[in-house]
C-alpha cells in the first residue's frame, strides 16, 4: 500500500461518519436550514486565511524551488480561486467581508486551525501536506459523491457548492496533494509514518468536528 492509502483507511471511519452528517447530507437533498449554511460559511471563510497560512509555511521550509512553486501556488488557489465561491455565496446572502471578519471564529474552528499550524510549524513539507490533506482530500470525496446524488448538482442554492468541489479543478488539485503527500513520504520510517497519520486522522477529526460546529450553530 502507498502512505496515502494507508492514511485513507486509517480515517475511513471519521470520514464515513462525514459522508453521513446531517449537515452534509442537507447539502445533498437540498434541505439544509439555510442559518446553518450561513454559519459554516463564515466560519469556513476564515478558516481558508489560516489553511493558506499552512501551505505558506511550506513554501518557507521547501528547500527544492519545483516544491516552493507548488505550495505557493495553492496558497494562490486558496485565496484565487477556493474563496471565489465563498464570495459569490456572501453576494446572495448580502454578506460583506468586513462582516465575515467581525464574527468571532468558533472554537472547534481555532482549535483546528492552531493544530494545523503547530504541525506545520514544528514539521516539514511532508508533515505541512498530511496536515492539509485532510481538508482537502475529504471535500473531494465528499463533493464527488454529492454531484452523484440526482438533482444535487443542479439544485438553485447549493448546486453550486457541489459543483465547486466536484468539478474537474478541485478534484485534479487535491490529487495532486495525494500525489506529492507520496513522493514526500517515499521511504520514510515507520515512525515518521506514525507522525504523518497522526496528523492526517486528527485534522479528519477536526473535520468532522467543524461539522457538527456548523449544524449546532456553535458560537
Amino acid at each position: 500500500m502507498t502512505v496515502t492509502q494507508r492514511l485513507y483507511e486509517a480515517a475511513r471511519p471519521v470520514w464515513e461518519a462525514c459522508h453521513s452528517h446531517p449537515f452534509v447530507k442537507g447539502i445533498g437533498d437540498g434541505t439544509l436550514e439555510l442559518e446553518k449554511f450561513r454559519h459554516f460559511l463564515l466560519q469556513d471563510y476564515l478558516y481558508l486565511f489560516d489553511y493558506a497560512r499552512v501551505f505558506a509555511y511550506g513554501v518557507v521550509k521547501a528547500r527544492d524551488p519545483d516544491l516552493m512553486r507548488t505550495f505557493a501556488a495553492n496558497v494562490d488557489a486558496i485565496l484565487g480561486g477556493e474563496m471565489k465561491v465563498h464570495r459569490a455565496y456572501m453576494a446572495r446572502l448580502g454578506i460583506t467581508e468586513e462582516q465575515v471578519f467581525a464574527v468571532r471564529p468558533a472554537l472547534s474552528n481555532l482549535s483546528y486551525t492552531h493544530y494545523m499550524l503547530a504541525a506545520a510549524a514544528a514539521g516539514g513539507p511532508a508533515e505541512i501536506v498530511a496536515a492539509i490533506l485532510a481538508c482537502s482530500w475529504s471535500y473531494a470525496e465528499i463533493g464527488a459523491r454529492l454531484a452523484a446524488i440526482p438533482g444535487a448538482a443542479e439544485h438553485p442554492f447549493y448546486g453550486e457548492w457541489v459543483q465547486s468541489y466536484a468539478g474537474e479543478d478541485y478534484q485534479q488539485t487535491n490529487d495532486a496533494l495525494v500525489a506529492l503527500m507520496d513522493d514526500l513520504a517515499e521511504g520514510c520510517t515507520e515512525p515518521a509514518y506514525r507522525r504523518l497519520e497522526e496528523i492526517f486522522v486528527t485534522c479528519s477529526r477536526y473535520e468532522l468536528g467543524f461539522w457538527d460546529m456548523a449544524w449546532n450553530l456553535e458560537r
